[in-house]
């Protein structure tokens, strides 16, 4: 089988498409034959040795992929050659052919083609468990969402008005932007032409907002969070801007706010019952058309290191998928 290779850390650049033995399943492990792998930001970290996860030389990147299964290890259960297969696996999904444990493989909503499979298990993953798990929200409630034409952007877009959620959407663009409001944005913010407090006050009338989910870090993050409401809730959800902010915590403090981390992986690892559930609930959604994951580029395996380039530099709109 052909993969994509990360010998050495470097930038995307440094990657190499080379021929590898098709892997064979342990005992609880699945093998899926990629059919689809989107292109999460850790995965350009990962390259870079700037994740927390850091595997060990040579490794093919890759995080989610969706496919057909080929083989099963023994004791797996969950899981037959020939089913159709969301799985997420931390690394290795850039590749022909994927090596999974059984306990990270899910099938396929009904109707959900292998694109758009690739692109959904994180993103509205992320999404569902900030939302759902991490607060609570009541209709009416104003979301706003820093960097809302990303991957986890969108979905938490979407799934903010499936809760009855007023969303403001912030991008870095005029056309970012004209995205969100094809997937429900009530209002947006163009961050790099309109002050973001000012573009909160405008778009809440002063009253500031009361759930912000941060997938960007950097100045945004305490400018939100000075703009929050009375026991507002903040959710850190990534630092995509590469800038971890320190925020001052007399801003908590003064109106009773929350900081709140979100660690899906970890989540979905410590609590499979809760995951399972999540995303039954999500290809409920999906089915019902209320979840519409926006692709903006698919690329071959070859041109693996243009796909983590368009993501990096922050072009893309949505998800990117490999398509091998």
């Amino acid at each position: 089988m052909k993969a994509v290779l990360c010998k050495q850390f470097g930038p995307p650049e440094s990657l190499v498409l080379e021929d590898l033995p098709s892997p064979r399943p342990g005992a609880g492990e699945v093998v899926v034959t990629v059919k689809a792998a989107s292109v999460n930001f850790p995965d350009v970290l990962i390259i870079q040795n700037k994740y927390q996860v850091k595997p060990p030389l040579p490794f093919s990147p890759g995080s989610e992929l969706a496919g057909i299964v080929k083989e099963v290890g023994e004791g797996v259960r969950n899981a037959k050659p020939g089913d159709r297969v969301i799985a997420f696996a931390t690394y290795g999904a850039f590749a022909e052919e994927c090596l999974v444990p059984a306990g990270r493989v899910l099938p396929i909503p009904e109707g959900m083609d292998f694109v758009t499979a690739a692109s959904f298990l994180l993103t509205y993953g992320t999404s569902y468990h900030a939302l759902r798990n991490r607060v609570s929200t009541t209709p009416g409630e104003t979301l706003l969402v820093l960097g809302a034409a990303g991957g986890v952007g969108i979905a938490a877009l979407e799934i903010g008005k499936v809760l009855g959620l007023r969303v403001i959407a912030c991008a870095s663009s005029d056309e970012k932007l004209a995205v969100c409001r094809e997937h429900g944005a009530d209002e947006v913010i163009n961050y790099t032409s309109e002050d973001l407090r000012d573009g909160i006050k405008r778009a809440t009338g002063g009253k500031g907002v009361d759930v912000i989910y941060d997938a960007v870090g950097g100045a945004y993050a305490e400018a939100a969070l000075r703009s929050s409401n009375w026991r507002a809730r903040f959710l850190v959800i990534g630092f995509a801007s590469g800038e971890i902010p320190k925020l001052p915590l007399n801003l908590p403090l003064l109106m009773e706010r929350t900081i709140i981390g979100v660690y899906w992986g970890e989540w979905s690892r410590r609590t499979p019952a809760e995951f399972a559930a999540a995303v039954r609930e999500l290809g409920e959604w999906y089915a019902q058309g209320k979840l519409r994951p926006h692709v903006s580029s698919k690329y071959p395996l070859a041109e693996t290191p243009a796909a983590l380039n368009e993501l990096a530099s922050r072009r893309a709109k949505g998800k990117v998928v490999i398509v091998p």
